[in-house]
């Protein structure tokens, strides 16, 4: 089993910048990010493998960065230019395997999920 603990979320205004972190109880091949709207589907922003290899949502891509210390299991979201329909619970998510897309499913170890508010 791995635990995972989110920080960072919060309240911004359009164009402002968040940074979300994420650690894990132990060492794992694959972090990432996903993001659920009340009444819409969870939708996946982005992933990091063990090597430092990140994949993006098309939407995300050029205004958010994932990065991750394997030292100590943390996965970090710097989100800049964010938009008000951005908004959302962002829930970081780990699986133990190297392959790392941007999917749902397969991905066996989700947080609570800490919460996003942009305001226009």
């Amino acid at each position: 089993q791995v635990q995972l603990v989110e920080s960072g979320g919060g309240s911004v205004q359009a164009g402002g910048s968040l940074r979300l972190s994420c650690t894990a109880s132990r060492d794992t091949e694959c972090m990432g990010w996903f993001r659920q709207i009340p009444g819409k589907e969870r939708e996946a922003v982005t992933t990091i493998d063990h090597f430092g290899t990140p994949r993006y949502a098309d939407s995300v891509k050029g205004r958010f960065t994932i990065s991750k210390d394997n030292g100590n299991n943390t996965a970090y979201l710097q989100m800049n230019s964010l938009r008000p329909e951005e908004t959302a619970m962002y829930f970081c998510v780990a699986k133990d395997s190297f392959y790392c897309p941007l999917v749902a499913a397969g991905f066996s170890y989700w947080g609570q999920g800490t919460q996003v508010t942009v305001s226009s």
